[in-house]
């Protein structure tokens, strides 16, 4: 039930957040400690303010209001992704080269499956390069990519 929910909210905020200049990172629809939560990430360059979210928050809210797709209790949070967001899909690593990451990829590569470094650069056939922390070049596809965050 919670990814219906959460496919639901998505498909609504990608048809209305690009209008807005932001983009939805994640959503998310899980019972916390208080309760069932619903939680949107979403961001733009230079990030978003608090304006943005509670923009977004009447949007869905209204949605959520007409369409009635959740039935129980919940509470709705809009926020930004902070400064260690996830990185998604491709397009992520292309705006963040050079920034700090950590990496985790599905298949072991040396032995090692997470690296940390800095995205050096991001090319067209979607092979990602860091330089590691330890100054070592790395190179692999996005679709190897399991987890990926920003570093502060």
């Amino acid at each position: 039930m919670s990814e219906f929910i959460t496919q639901k909210v998505r498909d609504v905020a990608e048809s209305f957040l690009p209008s807005m200049g932001l983009e939805l990172v994640d959503v998310q629809f899980h019972r916390e400690g208080h309760g069932w939560v619903l939680r949107l990430f979403i961001d733009r360059e230079g990030g978003v303010s608090l304006d943005h979210c509670s923009k977004v928050s009447r949007e869905i809210s209204a949605y959520l209001d007409v369409e009635d797709v959740i039935e129980q209790p919940y509470h709705l949070e809009v926020s930004s992704p902070g400064l260690d967001r996830p990185l998604r899909d491709f397009r992520d690593f292309k705006r963040f080269c050079g920034k700090n990451a950590r990496v985790k990829l599905r298949e072991q590569i040396n032995g090692q499956c997470v690296f940390v470094g800095k995205i050096h650069r991001v090319n067209e056939d979607h092979t990602i390069e860091m330089i590691l922390e330890n100054g070592d070049p790395l190179t692999f596809l996005h679709d190897a990519v399991n987890k990926a965050r920003l570093l502060i």
